[in-house]
């Protein structure tokens, strides 16, 4: 039953947050503070749930290597989008024009800040990190990573092939950022940094999301296998590659650590180790 209370609890506050920040759509300062608002609750209410219904630590959200977990996530997602977007640039696919709306950027903050956390409390809090317990790590990641992608198919620009690149390149690597790091916040980093910079930065679509402009007045266009489309860069072929060769990394870096669950097993310590971040 802890699962169901879990999921009751965080997708709640997942629902009303993000009709909230979706209500105040045009004004950035709100939605900046409404989304911010809902992340921290996101995290208090992960935090109180998981403490009541499993009576131990949270430790996946430790305050201690916090602040260090989520600069670092942060760091790899905006650096991992950067690399998508030079490679589309180079071939002529994207083009920058100017100056976008610092506003619009400004109000992305919260906007992503809001569906990164709400996001990964959810399936690699929740999903993830219980279906690993019993399955083991690799079908916890394949599974999680399949309801990932499929959820983002109620985008009003989604498409089978955005929703398979967003599972294997994102569902993927998040689940295999806190496989490696048994924490939360480089996950919840990663994200965000991923988000803000595809919309925030490079003001391009977000999952087929129709995104506001961001910080640079952008153009993509040309093959869909390069863009991604009307999906956005996520659907790219650069997206799926770079997003698999972090998955693997951090899987390699998750093995290295002991931190993987055989199928079928589950090794008791790995909630005890969940204050380590990638060094």
């Amino acid at each position: 039953m802890r699962v169901v209370w879990q999921l009751l609890a965080v997708v709640a506050v997942w629902a009303i947050g993000g009709q909230c920040v979706s209500a105040v759509d045009g004004n950035p300062w709100l939605t900046l503070g409404l989304g911010l608002v809902t992340a921290v609750l996101a995290l208090l209410v992960y935090r109180w749930v998981v403490g009541r219904t499993e009576r131990r630590p949270v430790t996946e959200l430790a305050r201690e290597g916090a602040a260090r977990g989520l600069r670092r996530g942060t760091l790899i997602g905006l650096v991992l989008f950067a690399a998508v977007i030079a490679n589309i640039a180079l071939l002529g696919d994207y083009e920058v024009n100017g100056l976008g709306s610092v506003s619009g950027a400004v109000g992305l903050v919260g906007f992503m800040a809001a569906a990164a956390v709400t996001e990964e409390v959810v399936f690699r809090g929740v999903l993830f990190r219980i279906v690993e317990e019993r399955a083991g790590t690799v079908i916890a990641l394949t599974l999680t990573g399949v309801l990932f992608g499929l959820m983002h198919l109620a985008n009003p620009d989604a498409n089978l092939w955005g929703a398979i690149a967003i599972a294997i390149e994102a569902g993927g690597m998040l689940a295999a950022a806190y496989a490696a790091t048994r924490s939360l916040w480089v996950p919840i980093g990663v994200h965000f940094g991923w988000n803000f910079a595809a919309a925030g930065i490079f003001s391009t679509e977000v999952s087929g999301n129709d995104t506001p402009q961001g910080l640079l007045d952008s153009v993509a266009s040309g093959s869909k296998l390069v863009t991604g489309g009307d999906f956005g860069p996520e659907a790219s072929v650069y997206a799926v590659l770079f997003g698999v060769l972090l998955t693997l990394a951090f899987l390699w870096l998750a093995r290295r650590r002991g931190n993987l669950v055989p199928r079928g097993g589950r090794r008791t310590d790995l909630t005890g180790a969940a204050t380590t971040v990638p060094r």
